[in-house]
């Protein structure tokens, strides 16, 4: 750089979200952006930057989902909020992924997912102690990848190849989020399951959700909002926010994705993303609860999903809580 360069602009940092307080004190923050959309769609309240591009990780899924079947596939129930799942590798969750295979002429080894363990604490413990092993099966995309594979079984085209961006299956993908979303996609990349991932903005990802519950019945993205309502324990799982907020609440559509991603809409059209810049899980419940409170949530699940307890000693000793 030369004495007449001017020094390059340094981006803001994101607002604080949530604060870890332990015995009193503040030991650290999360930051983030986070959308509150009105009923009509309008733009309420913003922290940070809801519009620039991030990848919504498995809040995308039931954008994936309704192009599966927009593509011709012909899923309902708990199959259909399956492939629109980050499941917890429950019992139940695997043996409706094999059933979903075995009725397209499929098996796990098909799966391009890779070996993992199930999601969930309690479940892994207990697949780990039955003497079992990392599977592709068990990893928590593997309903999504199998509606994918079947809707190519369908179609006649290659499954070997179905994780390829240029697939037409991937190709659909892209063209529901961007529709969903009112924006272009921003760049596409994979994501951890091995699918390609789309990037959009926060508000372009509430606006999604939004639309899916507000969508004509009957269509893609409706279907795939009222079966992940009516089977929300198939969405994610029997210990998780997004199954007790689908149950809790009615008529509500919430999905959370990896690195700190939430996407909710209500009945009404309400609707909320946020992402925590650092990926912290642990500050997701906290934001979640505040951001609901603010759309006007009043439900005691708003406060169980808002409980981030610190302990100490195996004594609590202080908490994660919204900033804003």
């Amino acid at each position: 750089m030369t004495s007449t360069d001017a020094p390059a602009a340094i981006a803001p940092a994101p607002p604080v979200l949530a604060e870890v307080v332990r015995s009193g004190f503040t030991e650290g923050h999360h930051r983030g952006s986070l959308v509150l959309l009105a009923a009509d769609g309008s733009v309420e309240r913003t922290l940070g930057d809801p519009d620039a591009p991030v990848f919504p990780r498995s809040s995308n899924k039931p954008m994936q989902a309704a192009a599966i079947l927009r593509a011709g596939l012909e899923l309902s129930g708990e199959r259909l909020a399956l492939a629109a799942a980050s499941h917890s590798g429950e019992p139940f969750h695997l043996e409706l992924v094999a059933k979903m295979l075995a009725e397209h002429g499929l098996s796990a080894a098909d799966l391009r997912t890779p070996p993992d363990l199930p999601l969930d604490p309690v479940a892994a413990e207990a697949y780990l102690a039955a003497g079992n092993v990392r599977e592709r099966i068990t990893m928590n995309c593997s309903g999504k990848h199998a509606a994918m594979l079947a809707v190519c079984v369908r179609n006649g085209w290659d499954t070997a190849s179905y994780l390829d961006p240029a697939h037409p299956l991937q190709l659909l993908v892209g063209q529901v989020v961007a529709e969903a979303a009112g924006e272009p996609v921003a760049a596409v990349g994979t994501d951890g399951c091995g699918a390609p991932l789309m990037a959009i903005g926060l508000t372009g990802l509430a606006r999604a959700f939004r639309s899916f519950v507000l969508a004509e019945t009957g269509s893609a993205e409706r279907r795939v909002a009222d079966a992940m309502r009516a089977h929300p324990e198939y969405v994610a799982g029997t210990r998780r926010p997004d199954t007790w907020l689908m149950t809790e609440v009615p008529g509500t559509l919430s999905k959370m994705g990896a690195e700190a991603v939430q996407a909710v809409a209500l009945a009404d059209g309400r609707a909320l993303a946020f992402k925590i810049d650092d990926g912290s899980v642990r500050a997701l419940g906290p934001v979640l609860a505040r951001a609901l409170e603010l759309l006007g949530v009043d439900a005691p699940v708003v406060s169980r999903i808002g409980r981030a307890p610190l302990l100490g000693g195996a004594v609590e000793v202080g908490e994660i809580r919204a900033t804003f």
